[in-house]
């Protein structure tokens, strides 16, 4: 992973949640030098992985602590450039194993920080946990708790993209709204730094390399290859756009990677 953004250079990259096994500080200092050492500017948010699991009153009382001492100080961290607005969202807590949620105050944040945000700026959310249940996916979880009044705040803010985790399978659905417009997509990571891949990744390291421009969204789809020994492009799929209907042109330029 490291050779591979040495070598293409992305405008960021994003880690949608679980840095590490069991939360503990001498995992998150590793996730924290791994992180130092890539060569450009990094968004990531807590997955359940990163809130203890046996330390039972670390959990209840301070579940970020570890996080905040030995990663981070940052559960929600936002990017803003000319051309991209990214907000990160802290959907895991401590009083469930595996689920997560979407509270009405990160719903407000989602409007506020992309309110504030340039108008021609593609804008994008990051999360851990599954907003949606994809039907091509078996054993899947159902979807966080407030994904409904969640999708509807992320498509009343334009958010074109969703950066998830947590299933251990790498898929792309429609974000869309009930009885609203489609519009955007969800792409989901596998594994990236593990073998923990689940499902039709079994055991398999996945990522994804992100291309935006002014008119469409490029993801190609990347799997470890131990012959290379390298990550190697599989599939790559294009999606448009969302028009604008407030008379704002879109960002021009070179475009993002991530």
């Amino acid at each position: 992973m490291l050779a591979l953004v040495h070598r293409r250079r992305p405008d960021y990259v994003v880690i949608s949640g679980d840095l590490t096994q069991r939360a503990k500080p001498e995992q998150f200092a590793a996730a924290r030098r791994f992180v130092e050492s890539l060569p450009c500017p990094t968004l990531a948010v807590p997955g359940n992985h990163d809130v203890p699991l046996y330390r039972f009153w670390e959990r209840l009382v301070v579940p970020f602590g570890a996080w905040q001492r030995h990663f981070s100080p940052h559960l929600e961290p936002h990017l803003v450039d000319d051309e991209v607005c990214m907000v990160g969202l802290n959907t895991a807590f401590n009083r469930t194993i595996t689920g997560g949620r979407i509270t009405r105050a990160q719903c407000r944040r989602v409007r506020d920080v992309f309110g504030a945000a340039p108008p021609s700026c593609y804008r994008i959310a990051v999360i851990h946990h599954n907003l949606v249940r994809p039907s091509d996916l078996d054993d899947v979880p159902a979807p966080l708790q407030g994904s409904v009044p969640a999708l509807a705040a992320l498509a009343s803010s334009g958010v074109e993209l969703v950066l998830s985790g947590h299933l251990h399978q790498s898929y792309v659905a429609p974000l869309a709204v009930a009885g609203g417009e489609e519009g955007g997509v969800i792409l989901c990571a596998g594994t990236t730094t593990s073998s923990r891949g689940r499902g039709r990744e079994q055991g398999v390291s996945t990522c994804h390399w992100i291309e935006i421009d002014a008119a469409e969204v490029r993801v190609l789809f990347y799997r470890w290859d131990p012959t290379a020994p390298a990550f190697v492009e599989t599939a790559r799929r294009s999606f448009q756009r969302r028009s604008r209907s407030d008379g704002v042109e879109q960002a021009t330029g070179g475009g993002r990677s991530s």
